[in-house]
C-alpha cells in the first residue's frame, strides 16, 4: 500500500467514518475555540479589577463585573459539560461503527487469512485498533483545537495589551518547543519499551497460571521463576530510566515557565514603576507566562500521540482493504444474495453429486501444487474417506469441496455447475461439518444447537441428541437444554463437547455431511453406537470422513490415502489393500498396533 495515503497521521483515511457526524465535530471544534477564547481573556478580568477598583478605590463597576464572570463562568461549565458530552458520544459512536466495519468484514474472509494471522492479532485490530482511533477523532482533536485556539489567543492579547512584554514571553516558546522534542523522542520509545515488556509480564503471568500442572510435572518452577524475574527487572529498569527522564523533562519546563515569569517581573516591574504600564497589566502577563507554556506541551504531547497512533490506522485499514480469496461475484450476489442478505427464494436444492474436474491447488501462502490436475466423481450419496498420516493434508480435499478455498486451476462441480456460479452461502447452508476439536459457543446447549436450524423444535434436538447417543448429556443438567455449558462449552469435557457438535450438525439435516475425527475425543463404546448412526445418517448423503483410525473407514466407497499433501492412492478397501502400497502400510501398522496393545 501507498505510504504517501498515511499523511497527516492519517486522519484522511478515517474521513469516510467521521462524514456521518460531520456537524456534531464542527460543533465540537466551535465550542472548543469558544472555550479557549474564554480561558485566555479570564486574566483580564483581574487586570481590570487591579486597575480600575483596587487602586482607584471605588466599588461603583465591582457587580457588574462580578455578574459578567459569573456569567462567563457559567457559560464556560455549559460549554465544557457540551464538548465533553459530544467527545464522549462521538468516540463511543467511532468506536461501534469501526467495530461494526470490522467484524463484518471479518465474516467475508476465507480461512486463509486465519491461518495467517492469529487470534491475537486480529482481536487487537478490532479492539485496541479502533478504541485509538476513536479516541483520536474525539479527545485528540479536540485537545490540538483548545491548545492551538487558547495559545493563538494568549498572543494576539499579550501582543495587543503589551508588544515588549509579548516578545519576551514568545521568544521563550522556541526554546520551550526544543526542551518538549528533546525530551519526547527520549521518553516516546521508553513509554513503548515499558508497555511491551509489561505485555510480556503479563503473558507470563497467563503462562504461569494457566499452565500450572505441565509447568510442576516438568519440574520447571524455577526455569518459569527465572524468566518472570528477568523480565520484572528489565521492567524496573527501563521504568527507572523513564522516571529519569520524566522527572528531568518537568523540571525544565518548570524552570523555563519560572524563568518567563522572571523575565516579566523584571521588564514588566521597570514598565510599572515608571508607570508606563498598570499593575494589572503586570498580572496578566505573570499569569500568562506560567500558563502559556502547558498547551504548547500539550500540544506537542499529542502530534507524538497522534503519530503512534497512525500505525493503528495503517493496521485496520489494511484489514478493512484486505479481500478475501474466496468470494461470490457480483452476478452471483446480484442472483442469491450475500452471506448477510440471501435471496433464499433463488436458491436451488441441492442434491450432492460433486467433480472434481482437472483440478490443480496451491495453498495461497504456498509455493507447491497440493493437488494437480486431479480428477474424481463422486455421485450423490457416496461415503468419501480421506486418510493420511498427521499433517498430511488430508483436510485440503475437503476445504475445496466446502468453498473455504477456491481451486488455482480447473472447476469444482456441484450437482453438474461450478461450484463458483452460485454463492457460499447456498453451499454453506446445505454443509454439516464436525470438526476434531469440536467449538461450541458461550451459552446453553439449545442455542448451540440451533446454530444451523433455527427452527428446530425441542423435539427435532432430541431426536437429533438421541441419535449420537448425547441425551444423558441433557439429562443430566439441572436446565436440561437451557443449561448453562460456560465459555467455548468449558463446562463439558471433550467427549461431551464433539457429541453435541455431531447432533448439532445433523439437526441442520445437511445434504453434504464432513467429520472431520468426529469421534476422535469419545470413548470406545460410545464411538461404536456412534459409528451404527453413522452408517445410517450418511444414507442418502454424500460425506466426507476424514479418519485416522483406519477400521472406522473400511466400508467407504471410496478411500483416498494423502501423503505429504498429495492423494497417493485412491480405491475401494479390498482394492488398496490388493495393491499393497500407502494405504497398506498404513492399514497393517495400525492393526500390529492393535494386537500389541491387547
Amino acid at each position: 500500500m501507498n505510504k504517501n495515503k498515511y499523511r497527516h497521521f492519517g486522519i484522511p483515511l478515517v474521513i469516510p467514518f467521521m462524514k456521518p457526524y460531520r456537524k456534531r465535530i464542527l460543533l465540537m471544534v466551535f465550542l472548543g475555540i469558544l472555550s479557549s477564547l474564554i480561558d485566555s481573556v479570564y486574566p483580564l478580568f483581574n487586570r481590570y479589577v487591579l486597575d480600575n477598583i483596587i487602586i482607584s478605590k471605588t466599588l461603583a463597576t465591582l457587580p457588574s463585573v462580578i455578574l459578567l464572570y459569573i456569567a462567563l463562568l457559567l457559560f464556560q461549565v455549559w460549554d465544557n459539560y457540551f464538548t465533553t458530552y459530544t467527545c464522549s458520544r462521538l468516540e463511543l459512536w467511532m468506536d461501534r461503527d469501526l467495530r461494526n466495519k470490522a467484524f463484518t468484514h471479518l465474516q467475508t474472509l476465507s480461512f486463509s487469512y486465519f491461518n495467517r494471522h492469529n487470534v491475537g492479532y486480529i482481536h487487537s485490530r478490532i479492539m485496541s485498533d479502533t478504541g485509538r482511533i476513536g479516541e483520536l477523532v474525539s479527545w485528540r482533536l479536540m485537545d490540538i483545537v483548545w491548545n492551538l485556539s487558547y495559545i493563538i489567543c494568549v498572543i494576539l492579547v499579550m501582543l495587543f495589551t503589551n508588544i515588549k512584554l509579548a516578545l519576551v514571553i514568545i521568544l521563550l516558546i522556541p526554546l520551550a518547543v526544543a526542551v518538549i522534542v528533546f525530551f519526547q523522542k527520549k521518553l516516546i520509545p521508553l513509554n513503548r519499551r515499558v508497555r511491551e515488556i509489561n505485555s510480556t509480564i503479563t503473558g507470563d503471568y497467563n503462562e504461569g497460571i494457566t499452565g500450572i500442572h505441565t509447568i510442576k510435572t516438568l519440574v520447571a518452577e524455577d526455569r518459569m521463576n527465572s524468566g518472570f524475574r528477568a523480565d520484572t527487572s528489565e521492567m524496573e529498569k527501563t521504568s527507572v530510566r523513564t522516571a529519569h527522564h520524566s522527572s528531568l523533562f518537568k523540571s525544565s519546563m518548570t524552570f523555563i515557565s519560572y524563568f518567563a515569569l522572571a523575565l516579566v517581573l523584571w521588564q514588566g516591574g521597570k514598565l510599572t514603576i515608571e508607570n508606563l504600564m498598570f499593575i494589572g497589566t503586570l498580572s496578566v502577563f505573570m499569569t500568562y507566562a506560567l500558563d502559556i507554556l502547558e498547551p504548547i506541551q500539550n500540544t506537542i504531547n499529542t502530534i507524538s500521540v497522534l503519530i503512534t497512533i497512525q500505525v493503528n490506522i495503517e493496521r485496520l485499514i489494511n484489514l478493512l482493504n484486505t479481500e478475501s480469496d474466496v468470494k461470490d461475484s457480483k452476478e452471483v450476489i446480484e442472483k442469491y444474495g450475500d452471506i448477510f442478505s440471501p435471496k433464499y427464494e433463488n436458491w436451488e436444492e441441492l442434491e450432492g453429486d460433486i467433480e472434481f474436474r482437472n483440478v490443480s491447488f496451491i495453498y495461497p501462502d504456498g509455493n507447491e501444487y497440493v493437488l494437480k490436475n486431479f480428477n474424481l466423481k463422486i455421485p450423490y450419496g457416496t461415503n468419501i474417506a480421506i486418510v493420511g498420516e498427521t499433517g498430511a493434508g488430508k483436510s485440503t480435499l475437503v476445504n475445496l469441496v466446502c468453498r473455504f478455498y477456491e481451486p488455482t486451476k480447473g472447476q469444482i462441480l456441484i450437482d453438474g455447475r461450478d461450484a463458483r456460479e452460485r454463492s457460499q452461502s447456498w453451499l454453506h447452508h446445505h454443509l454439516g461439518y464436525v470438526l476434531q476439536t469440536p467449538h461450541l459457543f458461550t451459552g446453553t446447549i439449545r442455542e448451540n444447537l440451533i446454530y444451523g436450524k433455527p427452527d428446530a423444535t425441542d423435539e427435532d434436538i432430541m431426536n437429533a441428541l438421541k441419535t449420537v447417543f448425547a441425551e444423558d448429556i441433557v439429562n443430566r443438567m439441572e436446565d436440561g437444554l437451557d443449561s448453562d455449558i460456560g465459555e467455548g462449552g468449558n463446562m463439558l469435557s471433550t467427549g461431551e463437547r464433539q457429541l453435541l457438535s455431531f447432533a448439532r450438525a445433523i439437526l441442520a439435516d445437511p445434504k453434504i455431511l464432513v467429520l472431520d475425527e468426529a469421534t476422535s475425543s469419545i470413548d470406545t463404546m460410545t464411538e461404536k453406537k456412534i459409528q451404527n448412526a453413522i452408517a445410517a445418517l450418511i444414507k442418502g448423503r454424500t460425506s466426507f470422513v476424514i479418519a485416522h483410525r483406519l477400521s472406522t473407514v473400511v466400508d467407504a466407497d471410496i478411500i483416498l490415502a494423502v501423503k505429504d499433501g498429495k492423494i497417493a492412492e485412491k480405491g475401494t478397501h479390498k482394492e488398496l489393500m490388493d495393491l499393497k502400497g500407502y494405504y497398506y502400510e498404513l492399514y497393517t501398522s495400525q492393526y500390529i498396533d492393535s494386537l500389541k496393545d491387547i
